[in-house]
């Protein structure tokens, strides 16, 4: 999209750009001398960029950061139609965390299992966005919308980094998903509610992702995702309005429409 086209100057926006030669689809095990600045990219496809941040983790059992490949300003920009990116990240940032967890049989990010809720206590795994005007002062980029996951303790934190980190600025994953699902469905599914366990709707990655009227008018606004790309943990394609209305589901046609009922 012309509208969030790569930023000169912005870090992210070349990370991104370096990682396009790799195979996409696909985890990464680079290795990479002692002192590299090099980004040690662990997963990309046609939406995300997933890297390990080596210079100032907050926390020593690992610290990733997954970035949209388009220069997205903020969350600010998302919609309810960008609902199944925000479950791929979630998704996508757990299996990347457990395959960095030791065990005695190796975890892959294709084999890691279904990602836990983070209502449950128990969860070690953290994984979210820092809001504006907060910023992580390590990782002095406000304008290109990127994840932060790892795995806690936060033990490499400090005190300043620590008030991005906490509840002032910090804006769980799970948490975002849910208060747009709740601004566009019946679903009451409160965020941070702490008996929310692997509620049936997190289960559903489009869930709330469409919009209409009461007559079956599609309203739902475009989402930003790739219109090539297929959601990593198999979800159908996601298309963008450059397609017809026949071929985007997100602009129902009139015969796919709810018909008006008559009483």
């Amino acid at each position: 999209m012309a509208a969030f086209a790569p930023k000169a100057g912005c870090p992210m926006c070349g990370i991104v750009a370096s990682a396009q030669h790799m195979t996409p689809n696909s985890p990464r095990s680079p290795v990479f001398p002692p002192g590299s600045t090099q980004a040690e990219v662990l997963w990309r496809d046609d939406n995300f960029t997933a890297y390990r941040e080596k210079a100032n983790p907050v926390s020593s059992k690992g610290h990733i950061i997954i970035a949209f490949n388009l220069h997205v300003p903020s969350i600010y920009t998302l919609s309810s139609s960008d609902l199944p990116l925000l479950v791929n990240v979630r998704n996508l940032a757990t299996r990347l965390l457990a395959s960095l967890l030791p065990a005695s049989t190796p975890i892959s990010p294709s084999t890691a299992p279904p990602p836990a809720t983070l209502q449950d206590p128990n969860n070690q795994f953290r994984i979210g966005f820092i809001t504006p005007p907060f910023k992580d002062n390590k990782i002095p980029v406000s304008d290109h919308l990127h994840a932060h996951a790892y795995i806690g303790p936060a033990d490499l934190l400090g005190w300043w980094r620590g008030v991005a980190y906490g509840p002032l600025a910090w804006y769980a994953i799970d948490d975002l998903i849910a208060e747009i699902r709740e601004s566009v469905t019946n679903n009451r599914v409160k965020s941070g509610y702490e008996n929310r366990v692997r509620a049936p709707i997190d289960l559903v990655p489009s869930a709330g992702a469409r919009e209409g009227r009461p007559d079956g008018v599609e309203t739902t606004v475009p989402s930003i995702a790739n219109v090539d790309s297929h959601i990593e943990d198999g979800e159908p394609r996601i298309s963008t309005p450059s397609s017809s209305s026949s071929e985007n589901p997100a602009f129902l046609s009139p015969q796919s429409q709810i018909p008006h009922l008559r009483v």
